[in-house]
């Protein structure tokens, strides 16, 4: 009953945000000491960005999960996210991997977080990650334009694409 119970509170965030307002829901995780220092570090990025990011988490393991605000009129013509967005969203994780933390603390990278991997692995361990796919998939067939592949959404903070 506990996990439905912390669940159901992560749920009522999303109905409390004004309405016309989707989330950006993400995942890090930092040390449980730094805590206070991601909630700070989250509050300077609202600050500076004018993007609203409430967040629930996981005390007892450090989980955060930032919910990004996405007005509806801030969503471009096709109804993508806006960059400004992005932005607060990858200062998120940069605050996260800054103090000792991941980008994802219970849901993996998948291909939103793609483009900031290589900042948390580092070269060295990407292109060790790279070389193991090119052995298992040198056509770059299983799960195409995914993470480690040429050409494919993983790139760095900087949007430098995967060699």
């Amino acid at each position: 009953a506990g996990g439905e119970q912390v669940l159901g509170v992560r749920r009522a965030m999303n109905p409390a945000l004004p309405n016309g307002t989707d989330v950006l829901i993400e995942d890090v995780c930092v040390p449980r000491s730094k805590l206070a220092e991601m909630y700070a570090a989250i509050a300077r990025i609202e600050a500076e960005t004018g993007i609203e990011i409430p967040t629930a988490g996981h005390a007892a393991d450090g989980n955060l999960h930032p919910h990004l605000s996405v007005r509806s009129e801030d969503r471009t013509p096709g109804g993508e996210i806006p960059e400004r967005v992005w932005d607060a969203a990858a200062r998120v994780f940069r605050a996260a991997l800054d103090l000792g933390g991941t980008l994802t603390g219970e849901h993996g990278i998948g291909v939103l977080k793609a483009r900031w991997l290589r900042d948390e692995l580092g070269d060295e361990s990407f292109a060790l990650q790279q070389g193991i796919r090119q052995l298992f998939d040198p056509r770059g067939q299983l799960n195409p334009d995914a993470v480690f592949v040429e050409g494919g959404s993983g790139a760095n903070a900087n949007g430098d694409t995967v060699p």
